[in-house]
């Protein structure tokens, strides 16, 4: 068994769903400042 492989591996893996959770939670951040502020009309543009 290549227990350093699987680890290596491992790391990897939890860097890749740390990066995409932190990337999705900063998108979602955006799209609800953009979504609910009403100091941009443009954003409530789809609303009218």
């Amino acid at each position: 068994m290549h227990m350093g492989f699987f680890s290596n591996a491992i790391n990897i893996l939890q860097t890749l769903v740390v990066a995409i959770g932190a990337g999705l939670g900063v998108w979602g951040v955006i799209n609800l400042m953009e979504g609910y502020g009403n100091d941009n009309p443009g954003a409530n543009a789809h609303v009218r």
